[in-house]
């Protein structure tokens, strides 16, 4: 897998509507290319874009090549909220403990 920076995948509008796409079911790449008002290899290169970073897997049924999404991508999206979550949570948590101190001295 090549270090493709997930944010940077994620931020082209074409492949986070791929990704939407393939919460509904697994498309192959004829079927996927149809919702969009490009051609259908410019859609094959946002597919190589998003397996590459894992994103997606292709399986190849007979001559089609099935995508269906991956988790593997998305960790690194997670671990980034995560973080943040954790961040806020705490800054909530302080106020929470400043408030009842106040509420509590009143």
């Amino acid at each position: 897998m090549a270090n493709l920076d997930a944010f940077q995948v994620i931020a082209d509008p074409s492949r986070r509507q791929i990704l939407r796409l393939l919460t509904q079911d697994s498309y192959n790449i004829n079927s996927l290319s149809e919702n969009f008002n490009m051609s259908r290899p410019a859609v094959s290169k946002h597919i190589k874009v998003l397996q590459m970073a894992g994103f997606i897997s292709i399986q190849e049924i007979g001559r089609e090549r099935y995508c269906t999404l991956s988790k593997e991508g998305f960790t690194e999206i997670r671990n980034w909220m995560d973080y943040f979550d954790q961040f806020w949570n705490s800054k909530l948590k302080n106020l929470e403990t400043v408030l009842n101190r106040k509420k509590n001295s009143n």
